[in-house]
């Protein structure tokens, strides 16, 4: 693949990121870093594809995420970190971290998109 090709191949990734197509555009990204370990491309095309790797996992997460804490705070008025992330876990194939999943929470309230406060370990809603 040459460099217009993998440029060509971002841009689709990241369009399907725009889109809210993650899973598409994480499948698309994993393919694209196999064909980088195997090229020679300038550090800025190796930077941006690692770069957009981890902003479509991260909003993939925060809308997982999202999607739980969206039903849990019909149900509840807080819910610690680890409560969280042992639904998220049993319910996807997702396995983030607690510090991930704070980061990711925090992420949500930042953009305005959860409305609610992190009370030491806990959400409250």
């Amino acid at each position: 693949m040459d460099e217009k090709e993998f440029v060509e191949q971002l841009n689709k990734a990241q369009d399907l990121m725009i889109q809210e197509k993650y899973n598409e555009a994480i499948n698309l990204i994993e393919e694209i870093k196999e064909i980088e370990k195997n090229s020679d491309f300038n550090y800025n095309l190796t930077h941006r594809l690692y770069q957009l790797d981890s902003n479509i996992h991260s909003l993939f997460n925060q809308q997982v995420i999202l999607n739980h804490i969206n039903e849990i705070s019909k149900k509840q008025g807080s819910i610690s970190f680890q409560e969280i992330n042992l639904l998220i876990k049993k319910s996807t194939k997702l396995d983030l971290s607690d510090d991930i999943l704070r980061r990711e929470i925090e992420l949500l309230i930042l953009r305005n998109l959860l409305n609610c406060e992190i009370d030491g370990n806990l959400l409250k809603f």
